[in-house]
């Protein structure tokens, strides 16, 4: 009998030639982390004016709520969750921004809880427990903000 070579079917010959790649990609150094980090937009002008807003559509919002006027309310709302998004795009948002920011999100809670919608009220609540729970220095205040936020995530279970 003629010695023959042995023909492999193609898929076996690509298959070892991926193999054969993915040993040798295995063995390369690791990319370096890269040195930049990211810039910091708290010391920017607009930064400080956008915290002020959003305060202030927050202030809107809690004052509209409590008065009833629910689709002002809503309104104050609206307007100030691009500038939430926006301030909280920071890598460290300062404490002014946050608290504004925890604001906001207490009020449209507060709404949602109203409109019946628990679920979506509770998840809301439930950024400002993480929020407040995870700032550093803490402060009284940032205690005080946490607990409230707690009781509002307990008073969303017990609807749930």
């Amino acid at each position: 009998m003629p010695n023959r070579p042995i023909r492999y079917p193609e898929f076996v010959r690509r298959w070892w030639v991926v193999a054969i790649a993915a040993v040798l990609i295995s063995c390369a150094p690791a990319p370096s982390p890269q040195a930049k980090s990211a810039p910091d937009v708290t010391v920017e002008a607009w930064y400080g004016t956008a915290t002020s807003q959003l305060a202030a559509a927050a202030r809107d919002a809690d004052a509209h709520f409590r008065a009833g006027r629910f689709d002002d309310a809503a309104a104050s709302i609206t307007k100030g969750q691009p500038l939430q998004a926006r301030l909280l795009e920071a890598v460290r948002p300062t404490l002014p921004a946050m608290e504004a920011a925890a604001d906001l999100d207490d009020v449209y809670g507060r709404m949602l809880l109203r409109n019946g919608h628990t679920g979506w009220a509770r998840s809301t609540f439930q950024k400002n427990v993480v929020r407040w729970k995870t700032w550093k220095p803490q402060t009284p205040e940032t205690e005080r903000r946490w607990k409230a936020a707690v009781e509002a995530v307990a008073e969303c279970d017990k609807q749930l």
